[in-house]
């Protein structure tokens, strides 16, 4: 299993200020759950939470996205 399929971005802005990355879909899902509830107040805050391997977005927030941020 790839230890970094499972990236997970907080940017402000355009900016990103925080990356992790997980091999476990779950952990990574946990950890989305845990970055919004922690840094979702923030100004201009956005999490999305990415499959590397299929190139896919599995979640974002706050507004759904289809991309992979940049």
């Amino acid at each position: 299993m790839d230890d970094q399929r499972f990236h997970l971005t907080l940017s402000t802005g355009d900016r990103p200020v925080m990356h992790g990355w997980w091999a476990a879909r779950a952990t990574a899902e946990r950890k989305f759950r845990s970055w919004k509830d922690e840094h979702g107040a923030v100004a201009g805050a956005r999490i999305v939470l990415a499959d590397e391997q299929e190139h896919l977005v599995l979640a974002s927030w706050p507004a759904a996205s289809t991309a992979l941020p940049d």
